[in-house]
């Protein structure tokens, strides 16, 4: 498996190499430090599968660059690590098709369960601010939140099968007509579904859903 990060800082280019010789040998970890270059990588090797991006780089526009990215390599899982993790960027790097945002921040321990958590399926979100947290250490604003029982107390046992496989394609960004196809399913099968997910999620949008799902820890191996 091949993956690209995308980072204009060259100490955090560094730390991300050892990161990934240490904790996933399997992987081989490209880097570019501009997003034209980056686009230029995977416009040429179709095979990268995980793109992990700074939004502040001088040649792009902040969150609106993940469109870019994941136009250009649709198959591939957008992580976001960056140091604006404001909740409303956070948010809009979700509803652009992110699997993940790590705070810069983030120890690199954090920064790993993220990726095994992506790579495994799910999404990682940092936990939201709060005010009491604002002057607190890094290690507090990025330890993983604990699954919210009180939302979803059986977590993904109170979702049939069918809806997890529609929550999961969601969480990949595909549109309604890519997964009435994906499933055989009708338009408005899917819209049941959709609509059952964000009831028992008790969200009102896509977004809220794939990021109730990453404070839930929901996974997917159907």
């Amino acid at each position: 498996m091949r993956a690209l990060l995308i980072d204009d800082h060259a100490l955090f280019c560094d730390a991300m190499a050892l990161l990934f010789d240490a904790r996933f040998p399997g992987i081989a970890l490209h880097q570019s430090h501009d997003l034209a270059d980056g686009l230029e990588v995977l416009s040429r090797d179709s095979d990268i599968r995980l793109v992990l991006v700074d939004l502040d780089l001088p040649d792009s526009n902040g969150p609106e660059s993940l469109s870019v990215l994941k136009a250009c390599a649709p198959a591939a899982r957008l992580v976001v690590v960056s140091a604006d993790d404001r909740p409303d960027t956070v948010e809009r790097a979700i509803d652009l098709g992110a699997s993940g945002f790590v705070p810069k921040t983030a120890q690199s321990d954090v920064l790993a369960r993220a990726l095994h958590t992506i790579l495994e399926g799910g999404v990682f979100i940092p936990p939201p601010r709060q005010s009491a947290q604002r002057h607190a250490s890094p290690i507090q604003h990025t330890t993983p939140v604990a699954p919210a029982q009180d939302l979803l107390p059986d977590r993904q046992e109170t979702l049939s099968v069918r809806q997890l496989q529609v929550l999961q394609l969601l969480i990949e960004g595909q549109s309604n007509k890519h997964i009435c196809r994906a499933l055989s399913l009708s338009e408005s099968t899917v819209k049941t579904h959709i609509n059952a997910i964000f009831q028992r999620l008790q969200v009102s949008n896509r977004t809220q859903a794939v990021m109730a799902a990453a404070r839930l820890g929901l996974r997917f191996s159907l």
